[in-house]
Formats: structure tokens, C-alpha cells, sequence
């Protein structure tokens, strides 16, 4: 469990194949800050890019620690099989302050940056997310960005060119202050980058909440009326 709170900006400094075939996945090794390590031992959680990941191996004098990513996990996320930087955050701990929102490290859908621009002192960053994920984005909702923990502050859902009922995606746009851009790695992010995206833990229970009770009324209709 996570809060989208980056607690450090790593590097990922190489990448080895686990074996020859596409099926297998990958060996990051991650550089982290200075002392980033310290409390850190074999097993434990951090996340990479909003991605959880266990620490396999590490080394407090280089600070750094290695992680395997699956194949499944490469093809369902972004940024991870690439050198640079990479937001970071170790698990949640039962007496930590929940500073952002309740983030699980499971990546639900990967977007694309289709705008980011300085305005004033702030940034905006505007995304485009598959239409699967559109009904869990709402005005004022959290969403989790590359591992951070954001606001929405605008949704535009954009339907199929041919008019046709049917999303092909929504637009999101959120706001990035300056401490966000100094301390995460997404000020390197441009027109066309992809992004990890994890919708809000809770949207995802009210959808499932209200699917259920949907499928209920429709087996008691076709009961009350074979």
C-alpha cells in the first residue's frame, strides 16, 4: 500500500534480460538517493513509476537495489524498461501519514501526455487516458500519475470520429506545482510521453457497488417476470 507521496527520485542505470525469449521479463538496477536505503531490506515494497516492486537485491555503499519485472508487468506499464529517472516510494507503513490518497501500485491503464506547459508558477498537464479507465475520472477526483498522487481538475470526453455512441478516451488536466516538479521526475515529461495511470481506489468500489446491484435488479426482473 502506498499514498502517491514521492519520497525519492531514483535512476534506473541498467537493464538485463531475465532469458532470450519475449516471455521473460527484465533485472532493473535503480540508483537511489543518498541514505534512500538505509531502512530498506530484501522483500520490501517500493514503487517505481506507481508500479510496486520488491527489492531483490541491494547495496548501501552504491545505493542502489535491483527488482525483476515479469513480462505481463513490461507490456502493462511504462518507463520501466528504459534508462532514467523514476519516482519512487516505499510502502506504506500503519503509522505513516496518509499525505496523498489510498494507492494500491497496481497500474490500471496507461496514458499519454498530450500537453504540459508552464502557466505562471504552476504547470499544466494534460492527459489522455484509454477509455477504460473514463468513468473513474471525475472533477476534483484523485488519480495517481507515474506513482503521484494528483487532482483532477478538469475531465473531456472525446467520442468515435464517426459519431458513433462510444468513448475513445477522456482528457484530464491537472495542475503541477512547483515543489511536484522539483522533487518528482515529472518535469521531464513532454508532449507524446506515456504515463502509468491508477484510478482511485475508492471509484473503483463504488463501480463495482453499483454493477452488482445493477445485475441483482435485472435477475429479479427476469424472476418476477419469466
Amino acid at each position: 500500500m502506498f499514498t502517491g507521496i514521492i519520497t525519492g527520485v531514483g535512476r534506473i542505470t541498467a537493464v538485463h534480460d531475465l532469458g532470450s525469449s519475449l516471455s521473460h521479463g527484465k533485472r532493473l538496477t535503480i540508483e537511489a538517493p543518498a541514505v534512500y536505503l538505509n531502512d530498506v531490506a530484501l522483500g520490501d515494497s517500493i514503487a517505481l513509476n506507481g508500479a510496486c516492486m520488491t527489492v531483490t537485491s541491494f547495496e548501501l555503499a552504491s545505493h542502489t537495489f535491483t527488482i525483476d519485472i515479469s513480462a505481463e508487468s513490461l507490456a502493462r506499464t511504462s518507463g520501466l524498461q528504459e534508462l532514467g529517472r523514476v519516482n519512487l516510494e516505499k510502502a506504506l507503513r500503519a503509522h505513516d501519514r496518509l499525505g496523498g490518497h489510498i494507492v494500491s501500485g497496481h497500474v490500471d491503464g496507461i496514458g499519454h501526455v498530450s500537453h504540459f506547459e508552464q502557466i505562471g508558477e504552476s504547470w499544466e498537464l494534460r492527459i489522455m487516458a484509454p477509455f477504460e479507465l473514463a468513468k473513474y475520472l471525475a472533477y476534483k477526483g484523485s488519480i495517481t500519475i507515474n506513482g503521484v498522487s494528483l487532482t483532477v481538475n478538469s475531465v473531456q470526453d472525446f467520442f468515435n470520429a464517426d459519431g458513433s455512441l462510444g468513448l475513445r478516451g477522456s482528457e484530464i488536466s491537472i495542475n503541477i506545482i512547483p515543489h511536484t516538479v522539483d522533487n518528482t521526475a515529472l518535469g521531464s515529461l513532454k508532449s507524446g510521453s506515456t504515463v502509468n495511470l491508477e484510478i482511485d481506489t475508492v471509484a473503483r468500489y463504488v463501480e463495482r457497488m453499483l454493477r452488482v446491484d445493477a445485475s441483482l435488479g435485472n435477475a429479479a426482473s427476469l424472476k418476477a417476470h419469466p
